[in-house]
């Protein structure tokens, strides 16, 4: 009795020790595979279209893969204030070496540089197709055949900045006005400059898609005020590799040539697009371009 007693305990013990280290490495199993974080916000530049457009092309590749992805809408500045401070995850559309320097000085050191997926961008200054010159040389001797004006974009933009201090002090067109709202504002004025066979002079960039859209063409700009070709680059939170690996993987991977942008954004920004519609038009795109697509995560 006493040897069945011993031996009864001695596995009750034994059962206990198991199912207490059961117990245990269930929870270091629990612990270890609990499911990473699947939200993920993109922020977005107001009226910057090539942003626009792949963010839309991600949130969809993405949520995809399982993600929650939300797209915020901000400007700039605040969106780089934001990826400093962990209130954005990502953005797709800083340009470097120009146009966001002065942002990069300011916050780089607390984001993250994912690398650049177009290096074809390129800030210009953008006339209709039959205007009488041909480079920003000939602009001030022909200002009245526009109006006197250049009509930009965001008054903060890298770009406003860039034709203000550097293209119009360097090109003598300090007497002509440089107008300043916002991007849709500067595309409605040269939608209906062109429809009324009027000579107009914007603010525009590469890639976007009002060089398929409407019959305009870029003044030489041989002074280089400008800058050279630009990257447009990827941004992150700090902490959004060691949260999302996979996320930082394929956006540092990502690459998109200016033609291939601008057949994403003639479906998304044709004349009878709304911005409700873009989610189904980036499906379709997505199926037309599916081996395409396909590779940005493979």
């Amino acid at each position: 009795m006493k040897k069945q007693t011993r031996a009864a305990f001695a596995i009750g013990a034994a059962t206990l020790l198991g199912l207490s280290a059961c117990a245990a490495g269930g929870d270091d199993t629990a612990a270890g595979d609990a499911p990473e974080n699947k939200d993920l916000s993109i922020a977005v530049f107001n009226g910057w279209p090539e942003g626009e457009a792949v963010s839309f092309l991600w949130k969809a590749i993405l949520e995809d893969k399982g993600y929650n992805v939300e797209l915020e809408y901000a400007d700039v500045t605040p969106i780089f204030s934001g990826l400093s401070t962990g209130d954005y995850d990502l953005t797709l559309d800083g340009w470097l070496p120009v146009t966001h320097a002065s942002l990069m000085e300011e916050y780089g050191a607390t984001i993250t540089d994912l690398g650049a997926w177009n290096t074809e961008a390129g800030l210009t200054v953008a006339v209709n197709e039959d205007a009488p010159i041909d480079s920003l040389e000939e602009l001030a001797a022909n200002a009245d055949a526009f109006g006197n004006r250049i009509v930009g974009i965001e008054p903060g933009a890298g770009l406003t900045e860039a034709v203000m201090t550097k293209t119009m002090p360097t090109y003598g067109l300090d007497d002509m006005e440089l107008l300043t709202s916002s991007t849709p504002a500067m595309l409605a004025e040269l939608q209906a400059a062109l429809d009324n066979g009027e000579n107009i002079a914007v603010t525009l960039w590469r890639p976007h898609w009002a060089y398929d859209a409407f019959p305009i063409k870029d003044l030489a700009d041989p002074e280089g005020t400008l800058g050279d070709a630009e990257g447009i680059h990827s941004f992150s939170r700090d902490t959004l590799s060691d949260d999302m690996p996979e996320i930082t993987e394929w956006i540092s991977d990502f690459k998109m040539d200016s033609e291939l942008l601008y057949s994403l954004e003639n479906v998304m920004y044709n004349s009878d697009a709304e911005a409700s519609d873009y989610e189904a038009i980036v499906a379709d795109w997505i199926a037309a371009n599916q081996d395409y697509v396909d590779g940005l995560t493979s």
